[in-house]
């Protein structure tokens, strides 16, 4: 059986360094916003080419947190891909302000910059992007347009750990990046966690508040905020699992180059580009008869996802939030879409043996 995630063999690498920190951090008796979450933020602010990093509790609460902390001049609406996961339109709800959906690119799954201006209005506030399964969205053109528009970026950088655009990293051309560390990440904590990046101390100050109650100082609340900080034993399980992420992500691109080169055409593969240093947290192949391929690969002993399989505006928790748009693009790649294995787990021989399964389908 080659499985899709096996999250036993991807950490082995780390076994004695993570019990190791896990013993030095119970002995410590510290276990909120201590040593460790100040370690692990230093490293990965200097890791993304980042002024800060804030670790909070989540993914989600980052993209959150992001959107809170921003000034957003009393405008109510955030531009959206809308073939995101829904943790992207749920955080922008959380928020109080309305998701504006925008098809994406059907050869890249990211927004596509050509289609943001249309939907932009006067109560436009934010565009939010989604660097989908590893690949960078085009930030060049979206810079471009948030600045013409006067409007903020926040990018969602959940699955994109360490890519690049134009040998940039993610998470540092907009206001604010938000990341999750779930344990499926390229980059993944044994637990939920997550973090925000950001250039700007203001933006950075008013995060750290409202992870922490709208505190920064122990009984004086500026802000109301939440409770959803990065805790002391995950933050020591990422800084040990940091330094290895480059290999991480090396290993994840070979094992692209091996579906690349050896799946027939009779797939549609992700689209290369050479502005963009994809991380491939997921390997998503697109194929009509998607559903049958799926049931001929496990019947060949080989596990696969969907990443996803229902898009948000079709959501029984988006009814009358979303508006009635179609959205073709969305759906096709909703309906189409198949993750093949790629962790760092499994071996080439592993991906060729997923190739010669899926070249006799």
């Amino acid at each position: 059986m080659i499985e899709y995630e096996n999250l036993e063999k991807s950490n082995l690498l780390f076994f004695d360094s993570l019990v190791e920190r896990f013993r030095d951090t119970l002995k410590s008796g510290w276990f909120i916003l201590g040593k460790n979450v100040e370690r692990f933020e230093s490293e990965f602010a200097a890791y993304s080419e980042c002024l800060h990093c804030i670790g909070v509790g989540s993914g989600l609460d980052a993209i959150t947190l992001a959107l809170s902390a921003l000034d957003l001049k009393g405008r109510r609406e955030v531009i959206v891909p809308s073939n995101a996961y829904i943790a992207t339109i749920i955080a922008v709800l959380r928020c109080g302000l309305m998701p504006v959906p925008v098809e994406p690119d059907i050869r890249t799954y990211n927004i596509d910059p050509a289609k943001i201006a249309e939907r932009i209005g006067p109560d436009t506030a934010a565009i939010l992007l989604v660097h989908l399964y590893g690949k960078p969205c085009e930030m060049g053109p979206i810079m471009e347009i948030a600045a013409k528009y006067d409007l903020k970026v926040v990018e969602d950088c959940a699955q994109a750990h360490g890519a690049m655009y134009r040998n940039r990293k993610i998470g540092s051309f907009g206001d604010a990046g938000a990341f999750s560390f779930y344990p499926t990440k390229n980059l993944g904590a044994l637990g939920d966690a997550g973090a925000v990046t950001t250039g700007s101390d203001e933006t950075a100050n008013r995060v750290r508040k409202l992870r922490n109650y709208g505190s920064d100082t122990k009984y004086r609340n500026d802000l109301i905020g939440v409770n959803s900080r990065l805790d002391e034993i995950q933050a020591a399980f990422l800084s040990v699992k940091l330094r290895k992420l480059d290999e991480i992500n090396r290993h994840k691109r070979r094992l692209a180059q091996v579906y690349h080169e050896n799946l027939k055409d009779g797939f549609v593969k992700p689209a290369m580009n050479g502005d963009c240093f994809d991380v491939y947290h997921i390997y998503a192949i697109r194929h009509p008869e998607r559903d049958r391929l799926r049931e001929h690969l496990m019947a060949k002993g080989i596990k696969t996802e969907i990443h996803y399989p229902i898009p948000p505006h079709r959501q029984e928790a988006m009814k009358g939030i979303l508006d009635d748009r179609n959205y073709p693009i969305s759906e096709e790649i909703h309906n189409t879409i198949l993750s093949l294995p790629i962790s760092f787990s499994h071996s080439e021989d592993d991906i060729l043996q997923v190739v010669h399964a899926m070249n006799r389908f």
